[in-house]
């Protein structure tokens, strides 16, 4: 007879607590939702590229959506004024620990001390000017087989300049590392389990294969860190690389956020990280894309490339001082990144107390994504949102800073990515000297429309299938 009521009793308390549940919810105004089902909630929408099927959900239920994403609470945004809330007004909401919150500044004191944007130039110069290197020496006006894999050389030129401005000019670090790289990235960008069951990180997470590459970035970034301590000359400031001054903010003490983060080894090593895997994949995706659209608009192409051509003459190649003359490029980018943003859906943020977004109660411990691709797609915000249209930019002061929120390619806010500076120098340079030297066709006869622009998910959003282009060298008259 005991068991009988005991169970009885238990399904009164839970009955209970279903009841003053609903009586709190009904006392706020919650964002729309969609019909989940046990456990998983509504993980089961989320598809391959979750971006796309997010901003399909929001055609449905609004701009502001709240789902359940396994054990998650996640409110979904697609609109600018709703960005704008969560990512400024708000901003302060969605930190829940210091050392969090001044992650980003630390970033952002390394670049401000470093003050290498121009400095880094002559790095960025070489490098460019070693993959043109090589891209000619494939040109072929004659072959139409003589193709070049645009995507891998991009990461390649990516990856050997951010080793160069990290760990200095003569750092020889094997290949191995770049390939750790891309497969962390590709670990980190995958659909995981312990995303939304964190409570089951080890069980469903591909930890093993996280644990083995971390284990292997840090080997090596404290050799690099060791070997720099102990050098016996000190390398002057017009040659510090970000290495040196992350470890002179170390011996100096130098703290942030009232002593949240200090420049110990460990964070160092977290910003090398940061670096490698954040700074890596965005300029090559980007250069990639822009190649892919102008490929499918060869008037777009012709514009631009006539743009570069008659504002650099005959010098062979296109410096860094140059591309303040060519506004044409930089509006081609900016197009570019509205229509794929290097962050598709924005770094998660996660509320600390109870606030409101577009006039909706939001709860405690809820994860905010914010859909940047969506934004950026928006018929509330953009014309033909659909259509690559660099002129749209033209007499824009729109910009990708963070603070127009119809357009927040890399964020906004106090987690805004703190590399932009370096990663668009590097772009703008790739692209203007890929276009100034040399014409772009198709392989095997292909037409403009069969280009490929299939998606692959990732930390970074980028092509499925590689970039593979005939160049002919261009030779000035």
């Amino acid at each position: 007879m005991a068991l009988p009521l005991l169970i009885l009793a238990l399904i009164m308390i839970a009955l209970l607590k279903l009841i003053i549940k609903g009586k709190k919810n009904n006392d706020y105004i919650l964002p729309p939702d969609h019909p989940k089902l046990p456990i998983i909630g509504n993980l089961h929408r989320l598809r391959a590229l979750p971006h796309r099927s997010l901003s399909e959900l929001s055609k449905q239920h609004g701009p502001v959506m709240l789902l359940q994403l396994g054990r998650i609470p996640t409110l979904i945004i697609s609109s600018a004024d709703a960005a704008k809330e969560a990512l400024k007004t708000l901003d302060h909401e969605f930190y829940s620990r210091p050392a969090l919150h001044a992650w980003p500044q630390a970033s952002t004191k390394t670049i401000s001390e470093f003050n290498r944007v121009q400095a880094s130039g002559k790095t960025r110069a070489d490098e460019v000017a070693n993959m043109i290197e090589f891209i000619t020496s494939s040109a072929s006006s004659s072959s139409s087989s003589s193709y070049v894999n645009l995507t891998k050389e991009l990461l390649s030129l990516t990856y050997r300049t951010i080793c160069r401005v990290t760990f200095g000019e003569s750092y020889d670090i094997d290949i191995r590392f770049q390939e750790s790289v891309i497969e962390a990235m590709a670990l980190l960008g995958a659909f995981s389990g312990s995303d939304f069951f964190p409570d089951y990180c080890v069980v469903l997470g591909p930890y093993a294969r996280l644990e083995k590459c971390f284990r292997g970035f840090d080997a090596l970034f404290q050799k690099v860190i060791d070997e720099r301590a102990v050098a016996s000359t000190r390398r002057s400031s017009e040659v510090e690389d970000i290495t040196d001054v992350l470890l002179r903010m170390k011996k100096d003490q130098i703290s942030i956020g009232g002593g949240a983060f200090t420049f110990t080894d460990d964070n160092i090593k977290a910003i090398f990280m940061d670096l490698f895997v954040g700074g890596m994949g965005a300029p090559a995706v980007t250069v990639i894309w822009a190649m892919t659209e102008l490929m499918r608009k060869p008037v777009t192409m012709k514009k631009l490339q006539r743009e570069i051509r008659n504002k650099v003459g005959n010098k062979g190649e296109v410096e860094e001082a140059d591309l303040g003359q060519l506004q044409y490029l930089k509006v081609v980018i900016k197009e570019t990144m509205r229509l794929h943003p290097p962050e598709a859906l924005l770094v998660p943020r996660e509320s600390i107390n109870q606030c409101k977004i577009n006039g909706y109660d939001i709860m405690p411990k809820t994860r905010v994504l914010v859909n940047a691709w969506a934004i950026g797609r928006s018929p509330e915000s953009w014309k033909d949102p659909k259509k690559f249209s660099p002129e749209r930019f033209e007499h824009s002061s729109v910009d990708y800073k963070g603070h127009h929120y119809e357009y927040v390619p890399f964020g906004a806010g106090r987690r805004i990515c703190p590399w932009i500076g370096l990663g668009v120098a590097m772009l703008e340079l790739a692209l203007a000297n890929l276009l100034y030297c040399f014409h772009w066709e198709l392989p095997s006869e292909m037409k403009e429309e069969a280009v490929s622009m299939d998606e692959a998910a990732g930390i970074i959003v980028h092509k499925k299938y590689d970039l593979r282009l005939v160049p002919v060298k261009y030779v000035p008259e």
